[in-house]
């Protein structure tokens, strides 16, 4: 059959680094959201963090500051939507192109596979950008919904309607930050897919060092440390 015929092209050690690569991208996404009880990932904080911020946007007044951040959250999305476009089309235009990087590689690495294996790594790279960008859309739409239940949070602190708002508002804005986190996850295995060019030791190298740099951003950085920090007036202390 033809598609075994070209799987042969592919060596066990490139079947290895790929499986590895798909797997530690759906194992970090998974171990992110679902932290064990007693250690919570950077961005399970974060999602209180944004709950007590639309408890305290129910009594500012004007609430300007806040207009401002979702903007800026809107805004973050959209940058990153955009690159991912432009990545895209250049691995699209790549593709039509394989026989010139096939020529190259052969020059600096001495890799004479068909043009065939590299359009197959480029794809890879694709479908992580292509999921990557998805999810940037997605949470720039959802940043969209959440700034109008913001606007829809009356005035009023005593309203009945304030407080359930505003607990709405932060289950929006908790879900579209997991789509941007998980975009930002897609974008950095993209870049590690690229490695793939290289050989299969160097696609599962950039997998490693890619997993060790998200592992230690959710669950071993400074950052945690501080998000974690109790503030002394939370401990019953007085304040002279």
């Amino acid at each position: 059959m033809i598609w075994l015929d070209r799987l042969s092209l592919f060596s066990l050690f490139d079947l290895a680094a790929l499986t590895l690569l798909i797997s530690t991208w759906m194992w970090i996404g998974w171990r992110i959201e679902t932290p064990p009880a007693g250690k919570p990932s950077v961005s399970w904080l974060m999602a209180d963090f944004r709950r007590d911020w639309m408890k305290q946007m129910v009594g500012r007044d004007p609430r300007i500051f806040d207009a401002q951040l979702i903007g800026n959250m809107r805004q973050g999305t959209a940058f990153f939507a955009s690159t991912s476009m432009i990545a895209i089309g250049g691995g699209l235009a790549l593709i039509g192109n394989t026989e010139q990087l096939a020529g190259v590689a052969q020059d600096l690495i001495q890799d004479s596979a068909p043009a065939f294996v590299w359009e197959v790594k480029i794809l890879v790279v694709l479908l992580f950008l292509s999921n990557a960008f998805l999810k940037y859309v997605w949470a720039h739409r959802l940043f969209g919904y959440c700034s109008v239940l913001m606007a829809a949070v009356p005035n009023d602190p005593g309203d009945a309607l304030s407080y359930p708002r505003a607990a709405q508002a932060a289950e929006i804005s908790i879900t579209a930050a997991r789509s941007f986190n998980r975009g930002m996850r897609a974008t950095y295995f993209a870049l590690a897919a690229v490695a793939w060019l290289a050989g299969a030791a160097a696609l599962g190298g950039a997998v490693l060092v890619t997993f060790a740099v998200l592992y230690r951003r959710e669950f071993a950085s400074h950052s945690r440390t501080i998000l974690l920090r109790i503030p002394p007036a939370s401990k019953g202390d007085t304040v002279s």
